[in-house]
């Protein structure tokens, strides 16, 4: 009886977690902000796109959203309840950016990539790729243009962060240096509680199931008294390192006449996006007492596992953050049925 899966099935999983290592060993030495995490998703996509088997398989996928979301529980600030204040206007922001978003994408990938309006509409919801790509299965748009631009999209944010903390004037906090590590047996009970949030999570289909679980866990947990220490450095380095790997291995299977054919439509949809979510978060700078990158991690269309990790690595408030990101999804869940609807009306009445 085989107990260890055959080499041929460990070896992509083993070489992608190394690639993203060296990649973001290399962006630590160059001294680059959140560099685990940018190195790492730069080293990866580049192996891809070369057409190295990168990957991982899903209970490594697993893995890494229960270890991003136990640090980014165990990174909430103790004040952060108090800032709730301060959200309706940030919510309010979320709301009107998403609109914007996505009929201004959409239109302009109709319109001048000649996209058909399903595959233009589902490239430019920003988030919720799964809910996404299992629509686009059943029939609506080109799958694989919605998927190389909704990657392209979660790779560039994930960049565009860390370059902006080097290059514009946003605040950007050192995280908070610990006073005391959680034990080894601490360590190991919060990990247990963050899998059981994470599988009811999941269970109850909740987007982003094993993150938000985790995070839900480690915060509940936190804020309850129950333990003070931070999560250990390396542990942290290789949350960054997998969640890298993550985000590069979803460029895996695609070719490069694939990627760039859709590649241009992806980048321009995905500077239209900065634009709209950093003129967004400059005016709710102007009203809330709040660092004006964190607000653009909150209003960021990233993965929540990809911007979550960045507020961690630049410092600021985690809770924030994933608020913003579940309301988000949420939205989009409501959002994305809808104008599939619209689109699915359209196609019969331009048919007739």
């Amino acid at each position: 009886m085989r107990l260890m899966p055959p080499l041929s099935k460990l070896y992509p999983p083993i070489l992608t977690v190394v690639i993203s290592a060296i990649g973001g060993g290399v962006a630590t030495l160059l001294n680059l902000p959140a560099s685990w995490l940018m190195g790492g998703a730069l080293a990866v996509t580049g192996a891809a796109m070369a057409g190295l088997p990168v990957g991982l398989p899903s209970w490594a996928r697993d893995v890494a959203f229960v270890l991003i979301g136990m640090s980014m529980g165990a990174s909430v600030a103790p004040d952060s309840l108090s800032l709730i204040a301060s959200w309706p206007v940030s919510l309010a922001a979320l709301v009107l950016e998403l609109i914007l978003i996505t009929s201004l994408t959409g239109w302009m990938l109709a319109r001048y990539f000649r996209l058909d309006p399903g595959t233009a509409y589902l490239s430019s919801f920003p988030g919720h790729l799964s809910f996404i790509m299992g629509i686009a299965s059943a029939g609506v748009g080109d799958a694989r243009q919605i998927a190389i631009i909704q990657v392209i999209r979660i790779l560039m944010l994930t960049i565009c962060v860390p370059i902006g903390a080097v290059f514009l004037p946003i605040d950007h906090f050192d995280p908070p240096v610990a006073t005391s590590l959680l034990t080894t047996w601490e360590l190991l009970a919060l990990a247990a509680g963050c899998v059981a949030a994470g599988l009811l999570f999941v269970r109850l289909k909740v987007p982003a199931g094993f993150v938000l679980g985790s995070m839900a866990a480690a915060t509940a947990a936190k804020l309850g008294g129950l333990y003070t220490g931070a999560i250990p450095g390396p542990l942290v380095i290789v949350t960054f390192v997998l969640t890298g790997a993550l985000i590069g291995s979803r460029f895996a299977g695609i070719t490069r006449k694939e990627f760039m054919t859709a590649a241009k439509g992806g980048v321009i949809a995905t500077a239209m996006t900065v634009g709209i979510v950093s003129l967004n978060a400059w005016l709710v700078s102007l009203v809330v007492d709040m660092p004006y990158g964190q607000i653009w991690l909150g209003l960021s269309p990233g993965a929540l596992e990809g911007m979550g990790a960045l507020g961690i690595a630049l410092g600021y408030d985690t809770a924030f953050i994933a608020a913003h990101h579940v309301i988000r999804l949420l939205l989009l869940s409501f959002a994305i049925p809808t104008v599939v609807v619209f689109i699915r009306r359209r196609e019969r009445r331009n048919a007739g």
